[in-house]
């Protein structure tokens, strides 16, 4: 059973319906955004009801915003009048006819088709002591009474509105490609040999949650030691929408005490879990479009089809899987040397498409 969204107004005039909150970006298509409003016309006093969807990027949260400077930039918006009814609509869903008997006479259906070429919903995690809204892309249906659909001398009260915030994610496709390989042989001061290392997975994608095996293959053709294998999965984000901005953050570091002496071999599987609930403490982190009251995961990786606009993104999401070997330095100064022989294979993080719900309830 689906569970149906409402919002009604402050002075209950009108209540946003939508049968679900996610909606696919199948790469090629995304899913239409379909629901209802439930119009009252006694308190309208000759206004309009329309509902518009727009996808913004929000780069600072609402506890800065002075002086009327807002912190948020709507990237596309669309808008329809509901109420009073113009032209004619296209046919009902089922989701629609469903709300619709719930709403009864006062409902009107409404329908939105979003661009392929929109960023998906991606937040970048606040720290603990911020306040507002995080930064990220987001999408909101709002219904609103008003003369005009915008017109910026009109103002327009919060109790004339309601509104939601829905999101636009991609699932992991059907098919699953050939994991990647990375090898690198290095030769160290004093040594005519090098050291090998070789690293893959299974498939080039994982779903958020899932044990990621790692195949290591170690040829030790020195006289050094191989003290530790350290493991890391590090998230780049790309903001691309108000500047250039580019970083990385480690998600996952693990390291493995395995002794490979010189002259000897190892052909080992290490198995990591890269977790947001490892990582609740760490800002700027990119995390899938969080919901009010919904927990939610590692951004998924953003999938881009040929010849899409980049910029057009907001946010882009990848990640890398890093092996590192640490090697003993050998001679007078002993000790360790971190990271002397590494090598990077890239992952995909993605969340399954779910069952299809066909069955709705009423809350």
């Amino acid at each position: 059973m689906a569970k149906v969204y409402k919002k009604t107004s402050g002075n209950e005039s009108i209540a946003l319906y939508l049968g679900k909150r996610d909606f696919v970006d199948h790469v090629e298509s995304v899913d239409i955004v379909d629901g209802v409003i439930k119009v009252d016309p006694a308190e309208l006093e000759g206004r309009k009801v329309w509902v518009y969807l727009a996808c913004a990027f929000r780069y600072g949260s609402d506890d800065l915003d002075v002086i009327g400077l807002s912190f948020r930039k709507d990237i596309w918006v669309k808008r329809i009048q509901i109420y009073p009814v113009v032209g004619t609509n296209p046919a009902n869903t089922p989701m629609q006819e469903a709300l619709l008997k719930k709403c009864g006479d006062q409902g009107h259906p409404f329908t939105f088709t979003i661009d392929t070429n929109l960023p998906c919903s991606v937040g970048l995690q606040p720290a603990p002591e911020d306040a507002g809204k995080s930064c990220g892309v987001d999408y909101e249906v709002k219904a609103y009474i008003a003369k005009e659909a915008d017109d910026p001398d009109e103002k327009i009260s919060k109790k004339d509105t309601c509104r939601l915030i829905i999101r636009k994610i991609q699932f992991a496709p059907g098919k699953v490609g050939a994991g990647p390989k990375a090898d690198i042989s290095k030769n160290f001061m004093m040594s005519d040999k090098p050291v090998h290392l070789e690293a893959s997975i299974e498939k080039e994608l994982y779903f958020h949650g899932d044990p990621i095996p790692v195949h290591v293959k170690i040829n030790n053709e020195t006289t050094k030691v191989v003290k530790k294998i350290k493991i890391t999965v590090e998230q780049t984000t790309e903001v691309l929408l108000y500047q250039s901005d580019k970083y990385s953050k480690t998600v996952l570091t693990e390291e493995f005490a395995e002794e490979i002496k010189g002259e000897s071999t190892l052909e080992k599987t290490f198995t990591v879990i890269p977790l947001l609930s490892n990582n609740k403490e760490k800002r700027g982190l990119a995390v899938d479009g969080r919901l009010k009251d919904e927990d939610t995961n590692l951004a998924s990786t953003t999938i881009i089809r040929p010849g899409m606009d980049k910029g057009m993104q907001g946010i882009m999401v990848s990640y890398k899987i890093k092996v590192n070997l640490l090697v003993s330095s050998g001679g007078l100064l002993g000790g360790l040397t971190a990271s002397d022989v590494g090598v990077e294979v890239p992952l995909v993080l993605m969340s399954p498409k779910p069952a299809d719900v066909t069955d709705i309830k009423f809350e």
